[in-house]
């Protein structure tokens, strides 16, 4: 076999065009952070409750993350999937909580569904969308938009860019929170006693 016939080259090309094409999808990002941006922020922050993360799918893997950076970085938040909140876990959301719905369609029908069904009890809605104009964006009261140029694999069709965006703007979201509310070393260390990390900020306090 030639070298212009082997195998592995094929590989890392495609292995470097995914990475190519996720840091694109992330520095998109950067400048779509405007006034819509912090709308969003000022809605968390003065949430009387706690923020509800919903997707299904590969969006609700990356949801269940997203909370639980909101949680670990001063922000409540739990994750509620999308399709058991249409049997019943819909409840976990009370008046003053904001929702965080996450489609790449923004035609999901269960997280939809349950975006209406939350912007119906007078709570505040907010959409993780690739599509703008769909039938979540058009749902919710503020909509960040995620969308990509393209998926970075080979096919162009496994979510691998547009999730990447997704998590990175959940990112975004936590430090910009983080920032707003003076959260410190001090109060990570304390929501996190038992990792490495906390255990050795809160050494380091001990020894001030």
């Amino acid at each position: 076999m030639s070298p212009a016939e082997d195998p592995a080259d094929d590989s890392l090309t495609a292995a470097r065009e995914t990475l190519r094409w996720e840091a694109e999808a992330v520095a998109a990002l950067a400048g779509r952070l405007d006034d819509r941006f912090v709308q969003v922020v000022d809605a968390i922050a003065g949430c009387a409750g706690r923020v509800v993360v919903t997707g299904l799918g590969k969006s609700g893997h990356i949801g269940k993350k997203i909370a639980a950076t909101l949680a670990s970085t001063g922000t409540p938040a739990i994750f509620v999937h999308a399709a058991e909140a249409l049997h019943g876990d819909s409840g976990m959301v009370a008046p003053g909580d904001v929702l965080i719905a996450i489609s790449g369609s923004g035609e999901t029908r269960e997280v939809c569904v349950f975006a209406r069904m939350v912007a119906d009890r007078r709570s505040t809605v907010v959409a993780l969308v690739g599509v703008a104009d769909s039938t979540l964006g058009r749902t919710a009261d503020h909509v960040l938009d995620v969308g990509v140029f393209r998926e970075a694999d080979p096919l162009n069709l496994a979510p691998t860019a547009s999730t990447t965006a997704t998590l990175v703007m959940g990112d975004a979201l936590a430090s910009a929170l983080m920032v707003r509310r003076g959260f410190t070393e001090t109060d990570f260390a304390r929501f996190h006693p038992a990792g490495s990390l906390g255990r050795k900020l809160l050494g380091e306090k001990a020894e001030a």
